[in-house]
């Protein structure tokens, strides 16, 4: 037979039909897969958004998240020192009204305080709840200027974005402190998400997100106070990043100009390594 049988044309048109349907099948299929996978993980992230839990599939079930069952608490330990424009206060002295410095030079109001409580029901405390201690002079000469405790998932904004301090534990300088008998979360919540000064170091106030309010014992006083505004939620004051497999992890549904500004900012692996030098320097 020659290219010119009719018969062979039409084998090689079918030939060709059928490899060009096989290539758009494969190219669907896959087309198919990856929006899939999209929309799990766009679904994952905005749901760890919203607890202020771990990397999605990573959550402990533990109480208190950002203030709501399903993660760690966002909180600082009584008798941590808030920087206030008459001096530093006691976070358990401070009231409804009182104004607190932020990292940014202004001076707000406190909207509320949240309070929650934990008693050790057993030899040992669970992880998620044991505050972690960052040693006087651990992120820099005088910073802190005390030792600070913080709940693992309170975030410290350093180089530009907001990290967990779970994140930055190097077991010496930054290290769990398990060694009490009742522990006492206080959390500041202001008209919007800021960082104030808690013995002198940057930390984050209460991120409101739909209902999270109610993870605090006290959360009814908030909902009498404000009607409706359980339901409020936030905007992050800077992008909020943790470590999450090894990897550095940014939570996706952040408006898009803070998304910009994170690929200016110094990554949280440089920071981890950047403390943890300075651990080991204080130790020499």
């Amino acid at each position: 037979m020659t290219s010119n049988d009719p018969h062979m044309q039409n084998n090689l048109a079918r030939r060709h039909f059928l490899g060009l349907a096989t290539a758009a099948g494969a190219r669907i299929a896959l087309l198919a897969a990856a929006m899939s996978s999209s929309s799990v993980a766009q679904a994952q992230t905005k749901a760890w958004w919203k607890t202020g839990g771990d990397h999605p599939g990573q959550g402990h079930g533990q109480p208190g998240g950002n203030g709501q069952p399903g993660g760690s608490p966002m909180c600082f330990l009584r008798g941590t020192s808030i920087t206030t424009p008459t001096g530093e206060v006691f976070i358990e002295d401070l009231q409804i009204g009182d104004r607190v410095e932020t990292v940014g030079g202004n001076v707000r109001a406190v909207k509320w305080i949240g309070r929650h409580s934990y008693t050790r029901s057993g030899p040992t405390w669970n992880d998620s709840v044991v505050p972690i201690r960052i040693c006087r002079h651990a992120l820099g000469h005088n910073t802190p200027h005390q030792d600070l405790y913080l709940s693992p998932g309170h975030g410290l904004f350093i180089g530009g974005v907001l990290i967990r301090i779970k994140d930055l534990v190097n077991g010496t300088s930054i290290a769990p402190a398990p060694h009490r008998e009742k522990i006492e979360y206080y959390q500041i919540v202001l008209d919007s998400h800021d960082v104030i000064l808690a013995e002198g170091v940057p930390a984050e106030t209460f991120l409101l997100t739909a209902n999270n309010i109610e993870g605090f014992a006290n959360f009814r006083e908030f909902a009498r106070l404000y009607p409706g505004e359980q339901h409020r939620s936030m905007e992050p004051y800077a992008p909020i990043v943790g470590l999450a497999s090894g990897r550095e992890h940014l939570k996706a549904l952040l408006p898009r100009r803070v998304r910009r500004a994170f690929k200016m900012r110094e990554p949280v692996h440089s920071i981890y390594e950047r403390i943890a030098d300075r651990a080991g320097q204080l130790a020499g």
